[in-house]
């Protein structure tokens, strides 16, 4: 909601102070909107991160990207990769599966479109984000939280046999059917090489023969799981038709007709674009050309695969509408190279034809028949009747299963599938605790903040199923049921947005839980009492002055603290519409009232964002801040270095370790800044990792130097 705020900001601002600038003598290239992304909400600029991060006439500029980028209210990635969600015409009430989705700029975008009414706390819609590596998973957690959504679930699985869920309707399962699904596989990369140098020394023919097969079986699995009429879109970063073309073609054959590939040249005017195309080589690794099947010496048979050769029979290919995929090519619009393909299904794939009959009507045919259809895997070879036949047999196995599965749904725990039927690799997750209708902790909560009673208290989870229940999450009451249903086949890495979080000194007030920053825009809707509406001045106060006193604030806001109890507040500002200079889009902070003062608990990159859409000069500010914290810091030192000479070799050693952590920390405070700089829509494999890696633990540094200084 407050995008058209930053664009103003960014327009009359930023860019504005950036049009006569010079750098090393050479004037500065005005940012550039996107033609073709809607409602100028996508910006392109040519300075080189080099550039951005080392010149201080750009510092500003650059602290205002990385700090918005922390808040989730800026992405930086690369243009082209805006693409696919944009053509997937997402609508709040879409289910929508990400299957490749790590490190998450795509995520976002999404999360994005199903929250386009920000009036609506809970869209009926959600995002359920999948990679198969462990560690850049949480590389997707990141991003995804940045925007506070409780509508995002992050699974760790491998797309190509991502298993089917199960949902409850009006009391009976089904199979969950996505709406939209996106389908950005793994490839060479080689549309990156003008920003990947690595491509030009790793690339060979052999990587696009050793990835078609892959990319084929996910994007086989994400039309299996497709609802009728859905849209799924295909897209890589490479150019190779044997990535594309290929594996878009053997799709729509092994369909017949249960796919058709959309037209979307009227979508994304502005967008330059080349057609697909229709006839295309196979080059072996010695170079040498092959045109058709047929030609494969029989030593490479296993390498190189029919699928990968155009197809022959001109009716076939006419009806197969290949000139319908997008290509884009780098030197048309200063872009990297793309590939994108949007696919819908019309009808049942013909190996699931019996799919539908299971989806209806589930407990008539037993639950055991929707393992069967999890098992094939998109193996088009299965058909419905000895599916049926493998049924018999596994029943008692599956009626076993089915009772685990009521069980875990009656203690409302949905926790890590059990090691005995997948390996799990990488941190093992904590469970997800649902909250008893009768627990006697949420008592207190609803009376304190007067909460509606429609309320939904039933999607509210915790991460702990003995001792003290620290934090409360909140999902919306779709993920609930995923996550209800499916605790033995999915593991899940991460779902829920912070709603509140236990505060000791609350219990005295009536209230051991104080509202979390992260969830208060989802709560406000539902929460009547303990709501102070603020100026715009106090909103000032509050946000640049770290524990003021009530008499600093309007007398308005005196009076109601006043008759109010102590403990966590909501302040709401609503914007004065006959006041256009002031900020022009609502604000609600989470805050504490005191004996005597008013503070606002917000993060620092949000307190930032909140003051320049104010048009307050945050960027001194900072520069004062960082001077007195030196200051306090060559304090701790002097009396440190006076207290050491009494100290004997022992005390020294430990005194030591401590002052370097808090160096560590003071540098951790500086280094989430420095890494967010880092563009995370890196489309090469190797390098991505390598990035994903370096960011976690980098991360992992963040937490323990945060830990310590707690």
């Amino acid at each position: 909601s407050h995008a058209k705020e930053i664009l103003h900001c960014l327009k009359e601002k930023y860019f504005k102070e950036l049009q006569d600038l010079q750098v090393d003598g050479q004037k500065v290239e005005m940012p550039q909107a996107l033609s073709w992304y809607p409602e100028e909400l996508a910006w392109h600029t040519n300075l080189s991160r080099k550039i951005l991060r080392k010149s201080p006439e750009l510092e500003k500029f650059h602290q205002f990207l990385v700090s918005e980028t922390e808040c989730g209210n800026i992405s930086r990635q690369e243009a082209v990769s805006m693409i696919p969600p944009l053509l997937l015409n997402v609508s709040p009430h879409h289910k929508i599966l990400d299957m490749c989705a790590a490190p998450g700029s795509k995520t976002a975008q999404l999360i994005e479109m199903l929250h386009a009414d920000m009036n609506v706390s809970f869209p009926k819609g959600f995002v359920i984000a999948n990679d198969v590596d462990n560690k850049r998973c949480y590389l997707l957690v990141h991003q995804a939280k940045r925007l506070n959504s409780p509508c995002i679930m992050v699974v760790n699985h491998d797309a190509s046999s991502i298993p089917n869920l199960q949902i409850d309707v009006d009391g009976r399962k089904e199979i969950l059917f996505y709406d939209r699904i996106l389908c950005d596989v793994p490839c060479s990369g080689d549309g990156t090489m003008r920003k990947n140098i690595d491509v030009w020394k790793k690339w060979t023919t052999q990587n696009s023969l050793q990835l078609h097969g892959l990319q084929l079986r996910i994007a086989t699995r994400g039309v299996e799981q497709l609802a009728e009429g859905g849209r799924m879109v295909y897209s890589t970063c490479s150019l190779n038709p044997i990535e594309n073309e290929a594996v878009i073609a053997s799709l729509l054959e092994k369909s017949q007709g249960a796919l058709e590939l959309a037209d979307v040249s009227s979508e994304l005017p502005g967008l330059k674009r080349m057609p697909g195309i229709t006839k295309w080589k196979v080059m072996l690794k010695d170079g040498q050309w092959l045109e058709e099947w047929k030609d494969v010496p029989s030593n490479r048979q296993t390498q190189i695969r029919p699928t990968m050769f155009p197809v022959k029979d001109e009716e076939k290919l006419k009806a197969m509408n290949l000139e319908r995929c997008l290509r884009i090519l780098p030197h048309h619009q200063n872009t990297g190279g793309f590939f994108v393909a949007v696919l819908i299904k019309k009808s049942p794939m013909p190996w699931n034809k019996r799919q539908p009959k299971i989806h209806q009507k589930l407990p008539q045919t037993g639950d055991s028949e929707v393992s069967t259809v999890n098992s094939d895997n998109g193996c088009e070879c299965v058909t419905g009747e000895p599916a049926l036949a493998e049924n018999e047999d596994s029943k008692e196995t599956q009626e076993l299963q089915n009772l685990d599965t009521e069980q875990s749904k009656k203690e409302r725990v949905c926790g890590p599938p059990p090691s005995k039927k997948m390996k799990l690799f990488g941190f093992k997750e904590d469970p997800f605790v649902f909250l008893p209708e009768d627990d006697p902790l949420f008592l207190p909560i609803q009376k304190f903040y007067a909460l509606d009673p429609s309320f939904p208290k039933m999607n509210l989870l915790t991460r702990t199923q003995e001792g003290k229940k620290r934090q409360l999450y909140m999902v919306s009451k779709e993920l609930r049921n995923v996550l209800l249903n499916n605790s033995e086949k999915m593991k899940v890495i991460n779902t829920g947005i912070k709603v509140w979080s236990r505060n000791s000194d609350g219990e005295q007030f009536g209230c051991a839980f104080r509202l979390a920053q992260e969830g208060i825009y989802t709560l406000y809707p539902f929460i009547h009492a303990r709501i102070i509406n603020v100026c715009i001045d106090d909103v000032k106060i509050l946000l640049t002055q770290e524990n003021p006193f009530l008499s600093k604030f309007s007398s308005e806001t005196q009076k109601k603290v006043k008759d109010m109890a102590m403990g966590s507040i909501v302040l709401k500002y609503d914007p004065d519409p006959g006041k256009p200079g002031d900020l022009q889009c609502p604000i609600v902070l989470c805050g504490w009232q005191g004996k005597t003062s008013l503070r606002a608990f917000v993060p620092k990159n949000e307190r930032l964002h909140y003051l320049r859409m104010m048009g307050v000069e945050v960027f001194k500010a900072k520069r004062k801040e960082e001077e007195s914290e030196s200051k306090k810091e060559e304090e701790v030192q002097h009396r440190l270095a006076q207290t050491e000479e009494g100290m004997d070799v022992e005390d020294k050693e430990h005194d030591l370790v401590i002052k370097m952590e808090a160096e560590v920390g003071e540098e951790s405070s500086h280094s989430p800044v420095e890494s967010s700089t880092m563009e995370t829509e890196n489309e090469d494999l190797d390098q991505s990792s390598k990035n994903a890696d370096s960011h976690i633990i980098q991360e992992n540094k963040n937490i323990d130097t945060i830990n310590v200084k707690n």
